[in-house]
């Protein structure tokens, strides 16, 4: 018989909890960032705020399934997590407090999904476009840009007001160096969960030391059901579409990214069918997102890191997770119990996941030839864009919105970057000149020491 390949084996039943709590607990803190960032923006009070996280999480799960476990021509079949896009925020501010509000993010949301759909065929042919020295290199981009991410957690999260105190980076260390000595010396079954256990042991040591409270999981429901267009029908603005058809071609480049890179991590080369079909889902999931009241969905490249960190390659592990995130999002207290984990805990497991991914792009780009070509320009200049906007966020704030949107995301603009200079260096017509007639030599005629050179002498 021939051997199951790792991403379809189904791991016993204990660890695949285990293994799914573990995705979902990487992902939680970006999760709902996104809901709550949009509604902080348009001002929601907290009831309209609390009701965007719970269809978050339950949208969220329902994509990850569909991605993990396939539905006919939707779904990668691979360990994806889904979430919602940070590209799509800013433009969904906009778009919330210039009039429009949330009707018209969802119209402009379910329209960017049905053309997401339409437009996966066409990604999927482009994926010649995605050797290893652009693969390695959006990898590579991809943890850099979320390095950040996670020392903004390890201080104490955005907008915190002991942001930077010592004892956060402390907490956060403390889980980081326990990550790190579970995997090296536990057994093999507890440190492919190293990072759940630096999260829950991080939390404990955080509860007495006051750095969290529970006390929001009192006040939560116990259920919470995400009804259709809650907020109301959707409304279709011209200028909202255009905006939100930019995101998508953005979200769609991003999540190719996030495709490949782990595609490469479980050895599973992603083809490009598969690639399509896994579009094909983000743009289906998007659509669910604006009738159920939520956002644009991509996959979440923390969890990319997390593949490769624990090298469970299995997809019936994200499987789970979409189904915890479902339950999530039906039990808003459940929900509420895992947003009080404090934000220098995440950030401890962050660092060492984010940073897995960047070794990962560096391990695709060790197959990359270096000598005698323009491949180490393309690295070192898609890098260089691609982190530019995570080091210097304002950069492009004087540039038209479109322009923002595709240059803003590190991972887009890196990812875009690549491709054209792979194309400029490495496909392009150059001049062979090895075929060119070699330069004439002048000779000049020797000539004694005691002579002076005759003022006609022959030139060849």
């Amino acid at each position: 018989m021939p051997q199951t390949h790792p991403v379809d084996q189904v791991p016993p039943v204990r660890q695949l909890a285990a293994f799914g709590l573990q995705h979902v607990l990487a992902m939680y803190a970006g999760a709902v960032a996104v809901p709550l960032i949009v509604g902080g923006a348009m001002k929601l009070p907290p009831a309209d705020l609390a009701y965007l996280i719970t269809a978050d999480l339950l949208v969220c799960g329902i994509a990850t399934l569909i991605q993990c476990v396939g539905v006919w021509r939707f779904g990668i079949r691979l360990p994806i997590v889904q979430g919602c896009t940070f590209a799509a925020v800013s433009p969904m501010v906009l778009i919330g407090t210039t009039g429009g509000g949330l009707p018209a993010i969802y119209g402009a949301v379910i329209v960017a999904g049905l053309a997401m759909m339409l437009l996966a065929p066409v990604f999927g042919r482009l994926l010649r476009f995605f050797p290893p020295l652009v693969t390695g290199t959006v990898i590579l981009i991809i943890g850099l840009s979320l390095l950040p991410t996670a020392g903004t957690w390890a201080a104490g999260g955005a907008g915190a007001e002991d942001f930077g105190e010592p004892k956060n980076l402390a907490l956060a260390a403390f889980v980081l160096v326990l990550v790190l000595g579970v995997q090296r010396f536990a057994p093999p079954a507890l440190s492919r969960v190293a990072v759940l256990v630096g999260i829950v042991v991080g939390t404990a040591v955080a509860i007495p030391t006051g750095f969290t409270d529970f006390g929001a999981v009192g006040d939560a429901n116990w259920v919470g059901i995400s009804t259709p267009f809650h907020f109301g029908a959707p409304e279709f603005h011209g200028a909202a579409i255009v905006s939100m058809l930019i995101v998508a071609l953005v979200t769609m480049t991003e999540t190719t990214g996030d495709f490949i890179a782990v595609g490469e991590m479980t050895e599973r080369p992603v083809e490009r069918r598969a690639l399509a079909d896994g579009l094909r889902a983000d743009g289906f999931s998007t659509v669910l997102g604006g009738v159920f009241n939520t956002f644009p969905y991509t996959a979440f490249a923390q969890n990319v890191g997390l593949v490769g960190m624990t090298k469970v390659r299995s997809r019936w592990v994200v499987a789970v997770a979409g189904g915890i995130l479902v339950v999530l999002g039906l039990l808003p207290k459940l929900g509420a119990v895992i947003a009080a984990i404090p934000s220098p805990v995440l950030g401890g497991a962050g660092l060492v996941m984010f940073g897995t991914v960047a070794a990962s792009g560096l391990k695709t780009l060790s197959k990359v030839e270096f000598e005698g070509n323009g491949n180490l320009t393309v690295v070192a200049v898609s890098v260089a864009l691609g982190v530019l906007p995570v080091g210097v966020p304002t950069l492009y704030e004087k540039f038209p919105h479109w322009f923002q949107t595709v240059m803003d995301s590190g991972i887009s603009a890196g990812c875009i970057t690549a491709i054209v200079l792979n194309l400029v260096f490495n496909h392009l017509p150059q001049k062979d000149r090895s075929t060119e007639a070699p330069a004439e030599i002048t000779e000049v005629p020797v000539v004694p020491a005691q002579a002076a050179p005759s003022a006609d002498a022959p030139v060849k």
